[in-house]
């Protein structure tokens, strides 16, 4: 089946997706789309879907059927070294830091760079070192020493070095897992301001949470999934934090939303 894009104005657009685990349907022909320099609140109760729909994005699982367009070229994304390689970049849960390393190898972790003497390659501690102060700076994230151990940061630092290295190394897409989960009230703060500083650089970006104040607070527009479906798109301007939770719990949208898809044709 030949796909087109259907959102001129979109870095990503993913047409009909459809995701198989054996005789498992998660995915039930879901579009979901990004457009260029835009937070996207992608919101569901467990096991609505988003994380499988996330993971068919950046290649973790092969689409069953659908396509994806990124930055207007239609692309088949059959691993993460793949999405990276087109500018998607992710900060997970887990964060993906090791915790006995300095900040500055984390930051370059899998990306080190190097110089060579005679036949041997060595690491360029020196331009790790301050590459990292300065990347992060641009964020607004100020560490004190590059060489401190990740180990002992709070949650809220380690957060900020992941999202801080992921603006860097990903330039067109960042994708943030849950990136409030256990952040006291000054650290999560930290982190919506790096996710707004990543929109103002030129980013787009995908924020996957369960706290819904949160991700209205940065959000431009909200994709609910609900059982494997696409609920809706609503911009902020248009809906309510109560009305997104409550359609997130319930699976359905308010009167006033569905008339205003009839007269407007804005929610899908």
């Amino acid at each position: 089946m030949e796909y087109k894009q259907k959102n001129d104005n979109a870095l990503v657009d993913m047409i009909d997706i459809h995701k198989y685990f054996g005789s498992v349907q998660v995915l039930r022909g879901i579009d979901f789309h990004v457009d260029r320099q835009e937070i996207v609140g992608l919101l569901g109760d467990n096991g609505a879907g988003k994380s499988t729909l996330i993971k068919v994005l950046t290649g973790y699982h092969s689409l069953t059927r659908g396509q994806i367009f990124f930055d207007d070229e239609a692309v088949r994304i059959n691993s993460p070294h793949d999405a990276r390689e087109l500018g998607i970049e992710t900060v997970h849960q887990d964060l993906a830091l090791v915790p006995l390393m300095s900040i500055a190898r984390n930051f370059w972790l899998g990306q080190e760079p190097t110089y060579e003497v005679g036949p041997f390659r060595f690491l360029d501690k020196k331009k790790m070192a301050s590459e990292s102060i300065r990347a992060l700076a641009d964020v607004g994230i100020h560490i004190r020493d590059s060489e401190e151990t990740v180990g002992n940061m709070s949650g809220g630092e380690r957060q900020s070095v992941a999202i801080g290295r992921a603006v860097y190394f990903g330039k067109k897409l960042l994708i943030l897992d849950e990136p409030t989960s256990a952040l006291s009230v000054g650290e999560t703060q930290k982190v919506l301001d790096y996710t707004i500083a990543a929109k103002e650089k030129g980013m787009s970006v995908i924020f996957i949470t369960h706290n819904i104040r949160h991700v209205y607070e940065v959000a431009d527009r909200f994709t609910i999934i609900e059982r494997g479906h696409k609920l809706g798109d609503f911009h902020k301007s248009e809906v309510s934090e109560n009305e997104v939770a409550d359609m997130i719990v319930t699976g359905q949208i308010p009167e006033r939303l569905r008339l205003f898809d009839e007269e407007e044709g804005e929610v899908a």
